[in-house]
């Protein structure tokens, strides 16, 4: 996926638009792409703004965030619990399907870590 172009040459064609250049002008004289010049001048009449719209997901929109506190409460009293163990757990309770691997993410964002022990074998912590 592409970058949003800097917010300076952002200002920098609104500005020129707004100084009585047109679009394509503007674009032109600063290496853009015309629609590029369209866009950023539409955004800046539309919202008063040049700043990139923001992209991607919302924070906290996955479906297992509502399953949090469960998900979490389980780890804590079962360290040892794999993956696997806590996707069969969740889809029994509550009848979701989750990856072990989304769960395996899940969790890292929610601070805990995978590690071993002395005796070899692993204990998640927060």
């Amino acid at each position: 996926m592409g970058r949003s172009y800097s917010t300076d040459l952002r200002e920098r064609v609104a500005g020129e638009v707004d100084a009585g250049q047109s679009r394509r002008a503007a674009a032109r004289r600063f290496g853009v792409s015309a629609s590029t010049g369209v866009r950023i001048a539409k955004r800046k009449e539309l919202t008063g703004s040049v700043e990139p719209a923001p992209t991607g997901r919302p924070a906290g929109s996955g479906k297992l965030t509502i399953y949090a506190s469960d998900l979490i409460s389980w780890v804590e009293a079962d360290k040892d619990i794999t993956m696997p163990e806590l996707a069969a757990k969740l889809e029994e309770k509550y009848s979701v399907t989750a990856h072990p691997a989304s769960l395996s993410r899940f969790l890292i964002k929610h601070g805990f870590t995978v590690k071993k022990n002395s005796t070899g074998n692993r204990g998640r912590t927060r």
